[in-house]
């Protein structure tokens, strides 16, 4: 059984919904005994790092996380999701499950797009980031089976993952600066965008995922 995790970050019935359009069976759950026995564990989210993390030890989903990880589950982070595996995130002062060493950066303020960079006309960039944009894989994984170059996703976040080793470095995206957008370790893969909301690609990885056996 695939384990949508509830710890209050919102965004589950619309990944719940395209588990079960892919044909596989997932539930919604905050219970850790339930999380703990699942065959895959989903965690999406939306909102901040504090308050995921607060809804995390709340519930005592935190220590069962841990515990999963270390299990060798397969595990799926969508947006938020993908932040509070890092150590910290700058958001709230946030310490977070650390999983992955490194931490979460929050977009600058004043960034140029790449035909406004050399201009002296103070055009910058929206934060947070919001809409469709590609994604470079700059490592093979199984979850990126079937993804074409011209592909794009759906982001909507105004923090990024930064993480200490390239080895967990997946896909990078370019808004301003060239960014990590997915990540990845034994087990864990990430995604700073919303597969959910990401059309056919996006469903592909979700389905990679639901299949996906890690060595």
């Amino acid at each position: 059984m695939i384990v949508i995790v509830d710890y209050g970050a919102g965004n589950l019935t619309s990944v719940l919904r395209a588990v079960s359009f892919l044909g596989f069976k997932a539930v919604i759950s905050d219970r850790p005994e339930e999380i703990l026995e699942a065959d895959r564990i989903i965690f999406p989210g939306v909102g901040a790092a504090g308050s995921a993390m607060d809804g995390m030890k709340i519930r005592g989903i935190d220590t069962i996380m841990k515990k999963a990880f270390h299990n060798g589950t397969p595990m799926l982070g969508i947006c938020v999701g993908c932040q509070i595996i890092m150590e910290k995130s700058e958001e709230n002062d946030t310490s977070c499950l650390g999983f992955i060493p490194g931490e979460v950066k929050a977009f600058s303020k004043k960034m140029k797009s790449d035909e406004n960079m050399d201009t002296d006309e103070n055009i910058f960039l929206k934060v947070p980031h919001m809409g469709w944009n590609s994604l470079e894989t700059v490592q093979d994984h199984p979850l990126f089976k079937g993804i074409k170059k011209e592909d794009e996703f759906y982001f909507v976040h105004s923090y990024y993952p930064v993480p200490v080793k390239k080895e967990h470095v997946l896909g990078t995206t370019e808004y301003g600066i060239n960014f990590t957008s997915v990540i990845g370790k034994d087990n864990l893969f990430a995604s700073q965008f919303h597969l959910e909301k990401s059309g056919k690609p996006g469903l592909l990885i979700l389905k990679n995922f639901c299949v996906w056996e890690p060595c």
